[in-house]
């Protein structure tokens, strides 16, 4: 089973941020842009304080708060992450996320990020190594 250090080594490291200066509107443009589906909101030391999704955009936007140039993201974004390690194993994670309904955790190591790792690239690296699996057990058949 994979941790996800190598899913971070095959999807890439890294992260897209904003400060907690920017505005709500700046936030979304940023997701737009990177064609991502959030944001991480880094401290000055560069550690995880906050994160804003696409699923928090669609609460605000529920509550009637669309006025995102003038909301300041350090007032809209969630705050209480729960943050992977590279050593966590994918299976670990995935049944986390499921369980607490979140799709985006960002992975750190001493307290710095080292990349976000989606609902998406789990279920990915489960199918992938599924498939691998299947073929190993056809080839043990067939041999």
């Amino acid at each position: 089973m994979k941790a996800l250090t190598e899913l971070l080594e095959n999807k890439g490291k890294g992260a897209v941020t904003v400060p907690a200066s920017a505005s709500v509107a700046a936030a979304i443009r940023t997701m737009y842009e990177s064609r991502v589906g959030s944001v991480l909101i880094p401290s000055a030391s560069g550690t995880p304080v906050g994160i804003l999704t696409e699923r928090d955009v669609m609460r605000l936007c529920a509550e009637g708060k669309t006025d995102f140039e003038h909301m300041p993201l350090k007032d809209y974004m969630t705050t209480n992450i729960i943050m992977g390690k590279p050593e966590h194993r994918v299976h670990e994670v995935l049944l986390l996320m499921t369980e607490k309904r979140f799709r985006h955790m960002p992975v750190v190591k001493d307290g710095q990020i080292l990349g976000l790792i989606s609902m998406g690239d789990l279920v990915k690296a489960k199918l992938e190594e599924t498939a691998q699996e299947a073929q190993a057990l056809r080839e043990y058949i067939t041999s």
